[in-house]
């Protein structure tokens, strides 16, 4: 009995070594990415309009590195507030830690190199080579054109300066150790013809994040059908709102819209006499950025949309909210 005692504890304490050996490695070791490039973008008229039209209306840096006034319906972001940084994602709102977003004016950057702010964006870890939790999809950015990430890199040197010191971001166990598995190496692509509707719709897609906030997560993995709907979106309040379903399923998703339709439900944001209405607690809210999105061109919403009428419909009826009164 005493030797098989010995033998069950010797093989809890090998047990123990290999996986202590195996946090410390995913701790100190990764993430496993190259080295910030060597290089210098153009600071061009054309590449600063290109970035300043990704980073409000495509790809969306402004809206979490700005501040959103939740006190109106999907949250405009405040004029004046354009990458000075704070907005927090943290365990109220179903996050595995508090993950801040970081000021991404001059203030903050002005010691980053440009290939420092490429590695970040598209591979997910920072100047010091640490990981950045993917609430920003550098997944996505990864996959795009190069000379897209360095017009938005073009577009945040030419931000106004804001005084404003963000909190350090942090992840709860064991995010903290899996949070340095989670950078990959970029593999860019190419941004396809306009002519080439439903693959440059995707592209436009994969820049937007539609799929990841349209697709059903649990602890951070894809569980649902892609582009189906259905994640869960926790607000401050304790209300849920959930992803619409934008497959082209005719009864649960998009299937009877037109172009004409989906391109009107961005654009009504952007015309001059909508006014964001207020929201008082428990009421319907959205946390998709209406306001920022209308400002995509009409031939890029619908290239997004000839796009997912491409998809394979997916019946999946969604509960829209769910108040916390």
């Amino acid at each position: 009995m005493k030797k098989f005692i010995k033998i069950i504890l010797g093989l809890t304490g090998v047990l123990l070594l290999i996986i202590g050996l195996l946090l410390t490695y995913v701790k100190t070791m990764l993430p496993d990415i190259d080295p910030a490039p060597e290089m210098k973008v153009e600071l061009t008229a054309e590449n600063i309009e290109r970035g300043k039209y990704l980073a409000n209306h495509v790809m969306l840096c402004m809206d979490c590195h700005s501040t959103r006034d939740w006190g109106l319906f999907s949250g405009p972001m405040i004029s004046g507030t354009e990458g000075k940084g704070g907005e927090t994602f943290d365990q109220t709102l179903g996050f595995p830690g508090k993950f801040v977003a970081p000021n991404l004016t001059p203030f903050n950057l002005k010691n980053w190199t440009d290939g420092e702010l490429f590695r970040a964006i598209t591979s997910g870890v920072t100047k010091d080579g640490r990981a950045l939790f993917s609430i920003m999809p550098h997944h996505n950015y990864g996959t795009l054109d190069r000379k897209d990430i360095e017009a938005v890199i073009a577009f945040i040197r030419t931000l106004k300066p804001i005084e404003n010191i963000t909190e350090s971001s942090s992840a709860d166990f064991p995010m903290n150790f899996i949070i340095n598995t989670i950078p990959k190496k970029p593999l860019f692509s190419s941004i396809p013809q306009q002519t080439d509707k439903i693959n440059y719709g995707k592209y436009m897609a994969t820049a937007a994040g539609c799929m990841d906030c349209h697709t059903r997560q649990d602890k951070g993995k894809f569980v649902g059908e892609p582009y189906a709907g259905g994640f869960d979106f926790k607000l401050r309040d304790g209300s849920v709102v959930r992803s619409s379903n934008i497959t082209p399923d005719e009864n649960t998703g998009i299937g009877y819209w037109t172009s004409e339709q989906f391109v009107n439900r961005f654009k009504m944001y952007a015309d001059s006499s909508y006014v964001n209405s207020k929201v008082q607690a428990g009421e319907f809210q959205s946390v998709m950025p209406w306001t920022m999105y209308a400002g995509m061109t009409t031939e890029d919403i619908e290239a997004i949309f000839a796009y997912l009428k491409s998809l394979t419909p997916v019946n999946n009826q969604i509960e829209k909210f769910t108040s916390s009164k």
